[in-house]
């Protein structure tokens, strides 16, 4: 018996032409900023290294004309916050990942009927998502 578990997950990688990339990852990295209302914060609540996230958001905000992230280094009350630009970043983005599962729907359901139920995950699939290079866009 299946549940909505089991229904398939789209996802959206945008590779923008001047180079940059915008990734599911990124997007969860903006939201914990904003929660967190610091890079370190985020970087804690993500699991991730500082520095990965601060490379991170440097590369979203070199990506855009308009920053996603503004910085404060020093300030007590929250080193980091989203901009205008990113919370609208954040919406188009959504937007455009809730217009792709819409459109792949139909087709998906066909993949799912095609699947082997039996299958069980085994060592060597154990990296599902393919490794992102943040610099490279690959």
């Amino acid at each position: 018996m299946r549940t909505e578990v089991d229904a398939p997950q789209v996802g959206v990688i945008l590779k923008l032409p001047n180079g940059g990339v915008l990734a599911p990852a990124d997007i969860e990295l903006i939201d914990a900023v904003r929660k967190e209302r610091s890079i370190i914060g985020a970087s804690r609540a993500l699991g991730l290294s500082y520095r990965k996230c601060w490379l991170s958001v440097d590369a979203l905000n070199r990506t855009f004309e308009s920053p996603v992230v503004a910085t404060f280094p020093g300030r007590r009350e929250g080193g980091a916050e989203i901009t205008p630009f990113g919370e609208r970043l954040v919406s188009v983005y959504r937007s455009i990942e809730r217009h792709a599962a819409n459109s792949a729907k139909r087709t998906l359901d066909e993949i799912i009927g095609a699947l082997d139920w039996s299958y069980q995950k085994t060592a060597s699939d154990a990296e599902t998502e393919p490794r992102r290079d943040r610099a490279s866009g690959r």
